[in-house]
């Protein structure tokens, strides 16, 4: 990877790190329904008009564009607003990748190999170790929501997979054109008629910069640098940076938020985390993990 991939790499995770951040400044003003909905909008307009579509099927675009969009998004953005920690739901938010691999299993028949499974099951212990934290009702909901969210970004991950090898980015732009409608109409239903009054009554610059940031730098450059990356290089190469998303989103959400995270939530990420490291590197992780602690025990 050249040093400006190697840049870009680095300049997309740090911000879809720092978009929880983002989405915990927008929700504070805006109702999350409300605010997924105008997301996708900017997101998709004027986009659209400049950017060929992309050759898949509609009702597989549909049914991603209501994935991600109207479930993954909606379901996040609400959690954030009840309470979730914006730091912790950006690590809960990767047990997407095990969500997709037992969704590509049962659906796509691929078999996952035993680091995936011993990655998986050492993610639900740290998953199961943040629940003992938040068993009461008015934080463990957030953190149920965060969960479904994760499952959303999963199946939107296997209706990708479906669609084959395709423009990426057109994809994006194009499927977002599918959320606004039903947003605005949960965002009706659960959060009144008076969420978008509200809304124009009370967002300020912060509000209105973060919608801007989660619409077009999380959205469209980070999707946009990023299937340009996995065009350009093996996606070995390339996914395991996402590792580093909930590394920079906690950093920037102690930073920003003056979030702090309990020392059973401490415990239940770290297991989290080396699960999806066991994941996403497989029988290499146990190989560079031997070496450093060979490296350690030779210079004591």
């Amino acid at each position: 990877m050249t040093p400006r991939d190697l840049l870009l790499t680095l300049a997309v995770v740090a911000v879809w790190g720092a978009n929880f951040v983002a989405i915990s400044w927008g929700v504070d003003e805006v109702a999350p329904l409300l605010m997924t909905g105008v997301r996708y909008l900017l997101a998709a307009v004027p986009a659209v008009f400049f950017i060929r579509r992309p050759k898949v099927r509609l009702r597989l675009a549909v049914a991603y564009g209501l994935a991600i969009g109207v479930a993954q998004f909606g379901l996040l953005f609400t959690a954030i607003k009840l309470g979730m920690p914006a730091g912790l739901a950006s690590l809960v938010m990767q047990l997407q990748a095990f969500f997709t691999i037992a969704l590509a299993a049962a659906f796509l028949g691929e078999r996952p190999h035993r680091f995936q499974v011993l990655g998986g099951l050492v993610a639900i212990g740290g998953i199961a170790a943040i629940g003992l934290e938040r068993l009461d009702g008015a934080a463990f909901i957030p953190l149920l929501l965060t969960i479904l969210a994760a499952l959303a970004w999963g199946i939107g991950n296997v209706l990708t997979k479906r669609a084959g090898r395709i423009d990426m980015f057109a994809f994006v732009v194009w499927t977002a054109l599918v959320p606004p409608l039903p947003m605005l109409g949960l965002s009706l239903v659960f959060e009144g008629p008076g969420a978008i009054p509200a809304a124009l009554a009370h967002i300020t610059w912060l509000g209105g910069g973060s919608l801007l940031f989660i619409a077009y730098i999380s959205t469209l450059f980070g999707y946009g640098v990023w299937s340009g990356l996995l065009s350009r290089y093996p996606a070995n190469l390339v996914v395991p940076f996402t590792l580093l998303v909930p590394v920079f989103g906690m950093a920037a959400s102690a930073m920003l938020l003056g979030e702090s995270i309990s020392p059973f939530e401490i415990a239940g990420s770290l297991l989290v985390f080396l699960g999806l490291a066991v994941n996403v590197f497989g029988r290499n992780f146990w190989t560079v993990t031997a070496r450093l602690v060979g490296q350690t025990a030779d210079r004591r």
